[in-house]
């Protein structure tokens, strides 16, 4: 085992949580590989091309991981210098000389590592499928609980209208269920693998071969794909970093928007802190960071530089060379590492933040009136004025009030042409904000439920877990 204290890359001490890592690991990209040898070798038994007692041989081998060794796959590539053969070997001496001799028959490597793959990244995407429908149910339960919570709405980082602090969630959580519609959109393009042999013809793999392909994939839970060279197609992989990219950017968006919140100036939110233990400073001693929220804006950023490469492994030459292969090994494991960081991260910081109506109230009330205006341009609309002519007049006034630092209620009450079209309590209602949130709650009602009905349908991959089907018995014995 490596020593700590010389590790390289932040993945393998810092960033990447357990269940993930052990999906896109080493061991579990050859766990992978040897599933779909395993599974070959019995689809290849169902048509009758190999004998079922070797195949069933070789798929147990396969699929207990103590029966071969990783080291011994890392000895034999060091010595031939091809990843996928030194995986057939180590396996076929497990299995014996007999059922050895019929792993990877007809296959290519790509057949295995396109395939292998395949299960990793539907094994993946069933964990973030997960923390996705639980990041709506944290976000549902902010929206629901402060459904009415006032507070100021910015445009341009400047103050605009009232809003409400569920309605900011229910965006949220709108913008996560469209992730999720678009996970389920992406399925039948991803879950897919291949076995046509070198070229994409399938000569290797005789008069059945589609057949054969099609057990194979049904077995792992998987499509096959219709045309391919040797590799499958890799625009799949551009759609796919570009939807885990699309979501980390909107974990980072939510990211963002906490951390303006919870500037001093603001303080509407914050992380959660512990006053205990936590150092926010090594000098400020009174400071409270909001470092998970910096860390999933951090993060998010390099996943979405994934974006260029996986781009670039789209063209090859003729029907395959390598230029893809060393970085998709950096590619997928480490986009899926991150993503899965930064939506975990973002649900931890969701089930921890705190929200300070109190604050809100405060940057409402202090700004003097000034973000009625609309409600008062339109008020004056209502008691006869014509709309130009009433939004340069609330200008005006509000230029004035920030200028002499007085309410824009009491610049209005002094104007001829406004005096008389309110009463008091016409007054009291134009500067309540609360008054002025609009459909601010029913929308926040609309999305709860359009999350609850989500909620309710099965997650798009949670059966994708590596969970091969039972095949039919072969017709004869070879």
């Amino acid at each position: 085992m490596a020593d700590p204290w010389e590790l390289a890359s932040p993945l393998d001490y810092r960033y990447g949580r357990q269940p993930m890592r052990a999906i896109f690991s080493l061991g579990g990209r050859l766990a992978a590989q040897a599933r779909v040898e395993g599974a070959l070798a019995l689809a290849q038994a169902s048509i009758g091309a190999i004998p079922l007692a070797e195949a069933q041989r070789i798929d147990a081998v396969c699929r207990n991981l103590e029966a071969w060794s990783p080291s011994r796959v890392h000895q034999i590539e060091m010595e031939i210098h091809h990843d996928i053969m030194a995986l057939v070997r180590t396996l076929a001496e497990s299995a014996g000389p007999n059922a050895g001799g019929f792993i990877h028959l007809g296959a290519t490597s790509n057949d295995i590592i396109d395939t292998g793959s395949a299960l990793q990244i539907t094994a993946g995407l069933a964990l973030l499928e997960e923390e996705l429908r639980e990041q709506v149910v944290l976000g549902e339960r902010l929206a629901r609980a402060h459904k009415t919570t006032i507070m100021m709405g910015r445009t341009h980082g400047q103050w605009a209208l009232p809003t409400t602090f569920g309605l900011k969630m229910a965006v949220h959580i709108d913008e996560v269920l469209r992730h999720l519609q678009r996970l389920h959109d992406l399925y039948p393009r991803i879950a897919v693998g291949k076995l046509t042999g070198a070229v994409g013809t399938a000569a290797g793999l005789g008069p059945r071969a589609r057949e054969l392909e099609l057990r194979l994939m049904e077995s792992l839970g998987l499509s096959a794909a219709i045309a391919t060279t040797q590799v499958l197609q890799r625009d799949r992989y551009v759609e796919l970093v570009s939807v885990i990219a699309n979501i980390c950017a909107t974990m980072e968006k939510l990211a963002t928007e906490v951390r303006l919140l919870q500037r001093s100036e603001v303080g509407e939110v914050s992380e959660f802190f512990d006053t205990e233990r936590q150092v926010g400073s090594s000098t400020m001693a009174h400071k409270r960071n909001p470092i998970l929220a910096e860390n999933i804006c951090s993060l998010s950023r390099v996943v979405r530089g994934y974006l260029i490469p996986v781009f670039e492994n789209v063209p090859m030459w003729h029907e395959r060379d390598l230029t893809n292969s060393a970085s998709e090994r950096l590619i997928l494991p480490h986009v899926f590492l991150l993503a899965d960081e930064v939506v975990g991260r973002t649900n931890t910081l969701l089930r921890r933040l705190q929200i300070h109506p109190e604050r809100m109230r405060q940057t409402i009330d202090s700004s003097k009136g000034m973000i009625m205006a609309e409600a008062v341009m339109l008020a004056l609309v209502r008691a006869g004025l014509g709309r130009q002519d009433a939004h340069e007049l609330v200008r005006q006034s509000s230029m004035r009030a920030q200028e002499d630092g007085r309410s824009l209620q009491e610049v209005l009450a002094e104007l001829p042409e406004v005096r008389g079209s309110f009463t008091d309590d016409d007054w009291a209602e134009l500067f309540e904000a609360t008054s002025y949130i609009g459909r601010a709650p029913q929308i926040v009602d609309e999305v709860i439920a359009r999350a609850s009905e989500h909620l309710q349908r099965p997650p798009t991959f949670g059966a994708l877990r590596w969970s091969p089907k039972p095949l039919p018995a072969p017709p004869r014995e070879v």
